[in-house]
């Protein structure tokens, strides 16, 4: 009997223990995605905090917790921190204030025909511009963030949207960044990576130009090629999205717009350069294409000039290349 007593005493004992240490329950400050991993790249159900709710937190690792989501069949959910930060509680909701902003500070992005700004004075030679047709993006990624919701009332819709500007040659990656931050990096933990010191106009044009914004690829960008720009990642940015307007602003974006829905050869496309940027820009021009449907053109640039006329110029002229696609329009 003694033994038996010692054993269930043993047992019982963590239990006790267990019982004075009361679970940790916090207020959802923000409606952040709650992801089955840490990497941040499945989320089943597509969950979502609501805010104002309590949630019990489990761990805390990292810049992220794991909290207990009741109800769902995978319980355990890794967020952000900043999901349930106290200095959150009295803002309005991040989506909420980039939309109230987006009409009033970018109308006159898209109606600007005037001479475009001077480009910061870069220190690469070569750069590529890489601009997505976001309809066909979309159509081969529907799982991104970005993706999921869009409509024909979004920007890029009808526009090209910014990719990236990619000093060249291509190995020219990773200048001076932190082994910490590349290994975030090409783990696609991109919402790790440090925040942009970027001023409050082109962090709000840059949400509406580069759609992936939502998924942080202006970190990834930033990370991987930007810091071989030679710039700050302000300017940089200020850089990529002038030149991306000045196409939006041409015959380039209305040949598009005209042709959705299409087939159309690269041979048309590059005659609309010309036309537009001066005869020979077409011969810098590439494009991609994924399942018959033209995602991307590649504008290979110098670095002399602040106005695409002039960029082309100096620019290679490369050879790879799709020489025929669909202009694919909204909707999956």
């Amino acid at each position: 009997m003694k033994r038996i007593f010692v054993s269930t005493l043993i047992l019982m004992l963590p239990l006790t223990i267990m019982a004075k240490t009361p679970a940790k329950y916090e207020k959802a400050t923000e409606s952040c995605e709650a992801f089955n991993n840490m990497k941040h790249t499945n989320n089943s159900n597509n969950v979502k905090l609501e805010r104002g709710k309590e949630y019990r937190i489990l761990e805390e690792k990292r810049g992220q917790l794991l909290i207990l989501v009741e109800g769902e069949r995978v319980a355990q959910r890794w967020v952000d921190e900043v999901c349930f930060s106290d200095k959150q509680e009295n803002k309005k909701p991040v989506e909420e204030k980039r939309r109230a902003t987006l009409s009033s500070i970018l109308v006159s992005l898209d109606k600007k025909k005037s001479e475009p700004k001077t480009l910061s004075k870069s220190t690469s030679k070569q750069n590529l511009l890489a601009i997505s047709w976001q309809n066909a993006f979309c159509q081969t990624h529907q799982y991104k963030k970005e993706c999921k919701n869009m409509s024909a009332k979004d920007f890029g819709a009808f526009h090209f949207v910014l990719h990236g500007l990619w000093p060249q040659p291509r190995n020219n990656q990773y200048c001076n960044v932190d082994k910490k931050q590349v290994g975030m990096d090409k783990n696609k933990q991109w919402h790790r990576l440090n925040k942009l010191e970027l001023t409050p106009e082109v962090r709000t044009n840059l949400a509406k130009l580069m759609p992936g914004y939502s998924s942080n690829l202006h970190k990834h960008e930033w990370i991987k090629h930007g810091t071989c720009y030679g710039t700050n990642a302000n300017d940089y940015y200020s850089d990529a999205m002038t030149l991306l307007t000045q196409v939006n602003n041409s015959k380039v974006q209305q040949f598009f717009k005209q042709n959705i829905g299409k087939r159309v050869r690269l041979k048309d496309i590059r005659n609309v350069f010309d036309q537009e940027f001066g005869k020979g820009a077409g011969k810098h021009v590439t494009m991609n294409c994924r399942r018959g449907l033209i995602t991307e053109l590649w504008l290979h640039l110098g670095n002399e000039g602040k106005n695409l006329s002039e960029l082309f110029k100096k620019g290679e002229t490369p050879r790879k290349s799709c020489y025929s696609g669909r202009i694919d329009a909204v909707g999956f």
